[in-house]
């Protein structure tokens, strides 16, 4: 086992065998040349020995299952480095879906209460929790844009601002304000056209409807898609493809499924 209740400094080391096994079962991640695949290993040995992974439920956190986290965890950060989740340490692995209570105040000061089923969830400074089916599926999920750990893991950079509102931290006000600019359009479009498939009973939007809740959601949603579909992303986001090519770097070399 790595160890998974102590942190470590040195990148943890892992057989060839089994991180080949995790290539296959998730396709995109090696769709991209030989020294970006590289790189990601490097990555993941170096998440592993920063993060400590806990099973919920009486779920077991295998050498196998933290690589499958890792791996596709640190897609997004391929460019930009692991220090983007320096904000925390724990990875909560639950074994399906969780059913979270939410409470919420509205203008009038009414207090609602209600129950929420989720398959993942980040938390400002705090921990990442993931349902360990949405994960193991993600290989199978891919051609419909939807991965559970890239969508908190880009809910962990858009907090390194503040609180989430659809932009990670930019190097200027210049580019929040271009960002912003271009996320907000094509929020807005996307949200009226899930309205349209909701009550008008037009065609259903590829990404998933849930991007439609909020700006930030939409920004996690889209990435997903980005990451794990980027052919079919680019041709039906083209405006958000380049958005992301700058922020995230350059990740294809195979456009994929």
């Amino acid at each position: 086992m790595f160890g998974w209740l102590r942190k470590r400094k040195a990148a943890r080391e892992f057989p060839d065998a089994m991180w080949h096994a995790v290539l296959a079962q998730f396709p995109f991640l090696s769709q991209r040349d030989a020294s970006q695949v590289a790189r990601l290993r490097e990555l993941a040995g170096q998440f592993l020995a920063q993060k400590e992974f806990t099973g919920a439920h009486g779920f077991v956190i295998t050498d196998e299952v933290a690589l499958a986290i890792a791996a596709q965890a640190v897609l997004p950060v391929l460019n930009l480095g692991l220090d983007w989740y320096d904000d925390f340490v724990g990875i909560v692995v639950h074994p399906g879906e969780v059913v979270a209570k939410r409470t919420s105040v509205d203008e009038s000061g009414v207090v609602h209460d209600w129950e929420e089923v989720i398959s993942g969830e980040a938390m400002d400074r705090g921990p990442v929790m993931l349902s360990w089916s949405d994960v193991a599926g993600s290989g199978e999920s891919a051609r419909e844009g939807y991965n559970v750990v890239i969508h908190e893991f880009v809910h962990k950079i858009d907090m390194r601002g503040g609180s989430p509102d659809g932009c990670p931290p930019m190097p200027s006000s210049t580019a929040r304000k271009a960002w912003q600019g271009v996320m907000q359009r094509e929020y807005e479009a996307f949200r009226e056209k899930v309205i349209i498939a909701e009550r008008f009973g037009g065609d259903e939007t590829w990404l998933d409807a849930y991007g439609a809740q909020s700006i930030d959601e939409f920004f996690a949603v889209a990435s997903e898609a980005y990451f794990v579909a980027p052919k079919r992303f680019r041709e039906e986001h083209a405006a958000l493809a380049q958005l992301f090519d700058k922020f995230f770097g350059p990740q294809m070399r195979d456009p994929g499924p």
